[in-house]
């Protein structure tokens, strides 16, 4: 069983057509068919149901389909890290959580590409899981998160702090510093972003013997700047990353709220696999930023 079985499969499974994959692939349409029949053969079961009207997964398809992509992705990432190595050079991948790669790594890239100037770098902004699952799987090289990976055998190397501080628009009517309890009489905007907001807050609630419903959610978003959209427009207050709104802040648009007895601080890590055999651009990228990355983070 080749890759090729795989990635004309997960064409196929997307496209839902196998004469449109075929024709996407540049191959024709009975070829293609036969990859798929090869890798029914070989696994034993029926992946795709065909008919007049294209083709549906079977549910053994759709559990194939979950892998044959990760498969796929990583095969692509050998072959170009075999090409890297041997030109001793590549481009080195980089992802980091969204508020890490859109406000704090730039800086860092900057003077790292200065350092290293035949160096490439390719920034992808990710979750905190999607990033830990591709650096096991050699698709990233490097990953930059909140909080030390879940996954003892990567190697993880700490930052810098970033406090989720709580903001609203700048004549919002609320006093530059309340308590807890005063936090729960506002709307508030829910950023939904992997950091565990939600259930640190109601842990604060229970612990002041309040109930979980006092915890005024207007909505929940994946997007800070969503979020920063309704504070602006005086929708409430929320949570979100200091390094996200320096700039809002000095213009003014938005003001920090302190709250007198709790706060929300997430240490910032670099993590990459721990493998001996690593790309010289690759450790080089590493071990000069653990030089300068506390003190160049935007």
């Amino acid at each position: 069983m080749h890759i090729e079985c795989f990635e004309y499969f997960h064409k196929v499974a997307k496209a839902k057509s196998i004469s449109k994959a075929a024709s996407d692939a540049h191959i024709s349409q009975p070829a293609l068919s036969q990859q798929i029949q090869k890798l029914e053969e070989s696994l034993g079961y029926e992946l795709l149901k065909r008919s007049n009207k294209g083709v549906e997964l079977t549910e053994k398809g759709l559990i194939v389909l979950k892998y044959a992509d990760n498969l796929v992705r990583t095969y692509e990432a050998m072959m170009e890290h075999l090409k890297e190595d041997s030109e001793n050079g590549g481009t080195i991948k980089i992802e980091a959580c969204w508020p890490i790669a859109t406000y704090a790594l730039p800086c860092v890239l900057y003077k790292i590409k200065n350092k290293f100037p035949h160096h490439n770098y390719e920034l992808i902004s990710n979750s905190f899981e999607a990033i830990e699952e591709n650096i096991r799987n050699n698709i990233a090289d490097i990953g930059v998160v909140y909080g030390k990976p879940n996954d003892s055998s990567l190697a993880y190397y700490e930052i810098g702090t970033d406090n989720l501080v709580l903001v609203a628009s700048y004549d919002y009517k609320i006093d530059d510093e309340i308590k807890f309890e005063d936090f729960l009489k506002y709307p508030f905007v829910l950023l939904n972003d992997n950091l565990n907001i939600e259930e640190i807050l109601l842990d604060k609630i229970k612990s002041l013997g309040h109930q979980p419903d006092e915890l005024n959610i207007l909505y929940k978003s994946d997007s800070t700047e969503s979020v920063k959209s309704s504070i602006f427009k005086g929708y409430g207050v929320a949570f979100l990353p200091y390094i996200s709104i320096k700039k809002e802040l000095y213009e003014k648009r938005l003001k920090l709220i302190k709250i007198s007895d709790f706060s929300l601080e997430y240490k910032m890590y670099l993590i990459n696999e721990n493998n001996k055999r690593m790309r010289k651009a690759v450790s080089e990228f590493i071990e000069y930023f653990k030089e300068i990355g506390k003190e160049s983070l935007c």
